[in-house]
């Protein structure tokens, strides 16, 4: 039996590239290829393919937010981000999301079928590249970023990265439409989590996780 994958990316002249080389291999089939995320939503229910291969950075809904919504709507899907993007804040969002591997798209070809029949199989699959970041970040963390940094849930971390803009917690609020008071609770959350507490401090976390840009 081939592996059926749905292809999720917004460039239609990768989307071709990558099915001429999945349609070298006789064990993986492409069932179908799409440019945005909702789209991927109603083709994975109306076709159930093994594995997904999703982009993060799609005009509409990401591939982050698509990853959770698909893996809650299609049972027994699995999913592979294969992305432009080699932060570590992105690998970890995505695999907090429910993906099963991470591949970028500079690497070459033979990591993209790996991952595909990896996380075909339920296991969990990182290219050289994302592996090596990872690992990386592991080996830089202090013991108390070690024991609460990845403890943030995805919307702490959207409140820190605002708040690292120096937006405050009114603006913040009115960007994710949520009440000021729960931004004042997500800040004491994040606080009590990191051991930090000055907006410095916090300013300085953001930055060195990649969580802003600034």
């Amino acid at each position: 039996m081939s592996i059926q994958v749905l292809l999720v990316d917004d460039h239609t002249i990768l989307r071709m590239a990558l099915r001429v080389l999945l349609a070298r291999e006789p064990d993986i089939k492409v069932v179908a290829d799409v440019d945005r995320g909702s789209e991927a939503l109603r083709l994975a229910q109306e076709l159930a393919p093994e594995v997904v291969v999703m982009d993060i950075g799609m005009p509409g809904m990401d591939g982050i937010d698509a990853t959770r919504q698909l893996l809650a709507s299609v049972p027994g899907v699995k999913v592979l981000a294969l992305s432009t993007h080699l932060e570590r804040h992105f690998i970890v969002q995505m695999l907090e999301a429910g993906a099963g591997g991470y591949v970028v798209k500079s690497a070459e070809g033979d990591e993209l079928l790996r991952g595909i029949r990896a996380v075909a199989q339920g296991r969990t699959y990182l290219c050289a590249e994302a592996a090596s970041v990872m690992v990386d970040s592991m080996r830089q963390k202090t013991p108390a970023q070690e024991a609460n940094g990845e403890r943030l849930g995805r919307r702490e971390r959207e409140v820190l990265a605002l708040l690292a803009e120096g937006k405050t917690s009114q603006e913040i609020a009115a960007k994710l439409h949520i009440a000021t008071g729960t931004v004042i609770a997500h800040r004491r959350n994040i606080s009590r989590k990191l051991g930090l507490h000055s907006v410095a401090e916090l300013t300085k976390y953001a930055i060195r996780e990649g969580l802003t840009s600034s």
